[in-house]
């Protein structure tokens, strides 16, 4: 017998996504979205469709997907973010795996990321993967501000079934995304009162490019893999950008 499922997102306009979410989800027993005061339709279109929607103000991710487990009815915990697409062979690999998860308390989830349409392959983003599917009762999000991670006291595994992960929408909304992450880290690292250089502004950026173009192969993704070694290195620039004025407003 496949115990119960609950289903958790945090949203944040989202309107696009929520139908196909919400759809893909029909095997699980209860949803619910943690917003953070979206200003358009997500909400509306969610509880249409049956979604129970809290409101939280944003403050960090960890904090508000644990705020979002605490709401849950279910043992058995299903995170996946609204750009991210199951499939029907994950489907039914989770609810096979769940009438018999033996002493595995949480699962790792690997993904297929798609930038402007395309499959990427390298770069790093063969190997993401993430933990996706958990009980509750062993499972915990920690970490800084933006790459959050499920911490667990209890044995994991990896499922053999991919999910589809469509983060890119448009260019400006990808980017906006990377924005919002370099502000968060800035913040982060203004509170641990840590003071940008010439280093930040120079070395890490171009580190990061060449790690990821170079190094993990993303030249063989073609435009498409410049185009995101770019953008991730010049988010690692804005993010000192960030700190450095937040000094400066002091001063």
């Amino acid at each position: 017998m496949t115990p119960k499922i609950t289903a958790l997102a945090i949203t944040y306009n989202e309107e696009d996504n929520v139908k196909r979410y919400v759809e893909s989800l029909s095997f699980v027993d209860e949803i619910i979205f943690v917003d953070s005061q979206s200003t358009d339709k997500t909400v509306e279109i969610a509880e249409e469709l049956g979604v129970k929607v809290l409101q939280r103000k944003f403050d960090d991710f960890s904090n508000q997907r644990n705020f979002a487990i605490e709401k849950a009815s279910n043992d058995w915990i299903l995170f996946f973010d609204l750009d991210e697409i199951i499939s029907k062979d994950l489907e039914l690999e989770i609810i096979n795996t769940l009438q018999n998860p033996k002493d595995i308390v949480a699962f790792y989830i690997r993904r297929n990321f798609y930038f402007m349409g395309k499959l990427i392959k390298f770069g790093g983003w063969q190997n993401d993967k993430a933990i996706r599917l958990f009980n509750k009762n062993f499972c915990r999000y920690n970490g800084n501000l933006v790459h959050e991670l499920v911490q667990s006291t209890g044995k994991t595994c990896i499922l053999k079934n991919k999910l589809n992960h469509f983060s890119y929408k448009n260019f400006d909304n990808y980017n906006d995304k990377l924005n919002l992450y370099s502000k968060l880290q800035a913040e982060n690292l203004y509170k641990q009162k840590k003071r940008p250089n010439l280093y930040h502004f120079f070395i890490r950026p171009t580190y990061r490019f060449l790690w990821q173009y170079i190094f993990r192969l993303g030249i063989l993704d073609g435009k498409e893999g410049f185009i995101l070694s770019y953008v991730h290195s010049f988010s690692v620039f804005k993010r000192y950008l960030q700190l450095w004025m937040m000094y400066r407003k002091i001063e």
